[in-house]
Formats: structure tokens, sequence, C-alpha cells
């Protein structure tokens, strides 16, 4: 069974999607309501895959001086979870502290790890950015690890949505842009077969939102199933795609 991190912030403002702020109409604190949403749902679709859910954050000492605050990191992210798992899934979900001073750093510690002493099957590593990374699939990535050693995620300008590992790889430099390149290129070097899931929506910028918009509008329209938390927040939420001068832009109603 794939074991799934999800490599969560606490949520707070300038620390979590940055670019968000600057590139959309959303105020820091709807860019944090945001964050939340895509994390609950990044962790409902880890739990109703089945599989096994391990919380990877950074720890005060990690994170950029503006985002320390008086309450932990750890009290933090601890109490996002807990909102979006019952008792027993919140009692049966491991947490764990990031060790590295880079993200490639932090997931290459974490995934070898996790595949040389404890002897995992396979990993995957996901951030709350992509909530259309629902239960089918995490399914359809699990079955490819059957058959692959790497599995990968693509995102919009060469990014990843998702990335997963039956075998480890040369982690340093791994996520340099393009990344999904860049992953691919490791995971030859050592001699991995390397598959892919379907693109998906990860959320960094004004641009990611305007594409993610429409993709759970339609959905929703269709009948078929959309991220829950994350879908009522952009219910909720006064930002739409319009069209300004033969150019779309996201605009406040």
């Amino acid at each position: 069974m794939t074991l799934l991190v999800a490599m969560i912030d606490p949520p707070r403002e300038g620390l979590v999607l940055p670019r968000l702020a600057d590139t959309s109409p959303l105020t820091p604190a709807e860019v944090v309501d945001l964050y939340r949403a895509m994390t609950k749902d990044l962790l409902r679709a880890g739990m109703e895959s089945g599989g096994d859910v391990l919380v990877n954050y950074r720890p005060d000492d990690l994170l950029p001086e503006p985002a320390v605050r008086e309450r932990t990191s750890e009290d933090a992210v601890r109490a996002l979870v807990a909102e979006a798992l019952d008792g027993d899934e919140l009692d049966g979900t491991r947490f764990e502290i990031q060790v590295g001073s880079s993200y490639d750093a932090r997931v290459g510690n974490t995934v070898t790890h996790l595949l040389e002493t404890e002897a995992r099957s396979s990993v995957a590593v996901a951030e709350p950015v992509a909530p259309l990374l629902d239960r089918s699939a995490l399914d359809a990535a699990a079955m490819k690890l059957r058959r692959r050693d790497v599995v990968l995620g693509p995102a919009a300008d060469g990014r990843v949505h998702y990335a997963a590992f039956g075998e480890p790889i040369d982690f340093a430099g791994a996520y340099a842009t393009p990344e999904l390149e860049t992953l691919t290129a490791r995971a030859r070097d050592a001699d991995c077969d390397v598959d892919f899931i379907p693109p998906s929506t990860a959320v960094r910028t004004g641009a990611d939102l305007r594409t993610l918009l429409p993709r759970i509008a339609a959905r929703r329209r269709a009948g078929r199933s959309v991220p829950a938390h994350t879908a009522a927040f952009l219910d909720d939420l006064p930002v739409r795609v319009a069209d300004r001068g033969g150019e779309r832009t996201l605009v406040r109603t």
C-alpha cells in the first residue's frame, strides 16, 4: 500500500501560496482559507483511498522569520488536520517534522527514510495545491506503482502535483525547474521506470486559479465529483473568470 506524505505548512498569511495573493484578486486571508480547504481535501482523498497518511510539516526553525508565531507550527498543523479527519482517522495519522534546508532535501530525506529504513513498498508526496487529486487519482497512481518505480502527476509550466516512488533517487536538485522533466531525468539516472497520471491543476498563481474555477464549476454542473472543501470555499468566493478586452482574467463580483 502506498503511503501518502502530505507536505503541509501552518496556514499563515505570507507563508502558504505566496504568489497567489500577488497574482489574483484574493486577499491574504482568502489565500489562507483556500489553502486550508485544499489541505482538507488532500487529507480526505488520502483517507478514502485506503492508504496510510503521514503529515510532514516544517518545524518553527525551518519557517521564515515572518511566519513564526507564538503558536507552534506543529500545533497549527495538527489543528488543521483535526478539522478534516474524525477521531479514529486522526489517531491513525502520523505527524513528523521535515528535515532539510531545501524542499528537495526535505522530500528526499522523508522518501528515502521511508523506503530504505521503514521498508515501505512505495511513498507518494503531495502538497495541498491540487484539489482534483482525488481518491480515484490516488488509486490509479497506486496501480501504476505496481509496475513502475516512479509515478508523476504533471501540472502547468512543467511542475508536478504528485510524485510517488517505489525506489529512491538522487533528490539533490530534483525539484529544479521544470520539476517534471528534472524528476523524470533523476529517476532514469537511477535506472527507474517512470509513468504518469493525468495532468491536474496545481494552484500557486492567479493563472492556476483561473483554470481551477471553471473546472470545478463544470464538474459540479455535470454531476461529477468535486473536492468538497475547495468547492464550498470557491462557491462563496466573490471571484469569477471573465473576459476583459479579449483577455481572460479573475474579477471580484
